[in-house]
């Protein structure tokens, strides 16, 4: 899976109004860590999976948005590969 395709998920969820704010300030930071061209692509990844797997237990998700970010986390996992 491309990552241009899970930055645009990831602006979905962010653009999601009925998703708690510290849930969109999480994805909005693995969205800027896996745009950071400083850092080589495996920690990039592994720096997003980390802070959206910690997003995907927040009791306050809605189920619908927890099935987005664990699909995501999947991708990346796999980029990662």
């Amino acid at each position: 899976m491309e990552l241009n395709v899970i930055l645009e998920e990831l602006e979905e969820i962010n653009n999601d109004k009925t998703v708690p704010k510290n849930i969109r300030n999480a994805v909005s930071t693995a969205k800027k860590d896996l745009k950071n061209d400083k850092l080589e692509k495996s920690i990039k990844i592994s720096g997003a999976i980390s802070i959206l797997d910690e997003a995907a237990n927040d009791s306050n998700l809605p189920v619908y948005t927890r099935t987005q970010i664990m699909s995501i986390v999947s991708q990346l996992e796999s980029m990662n590969r």
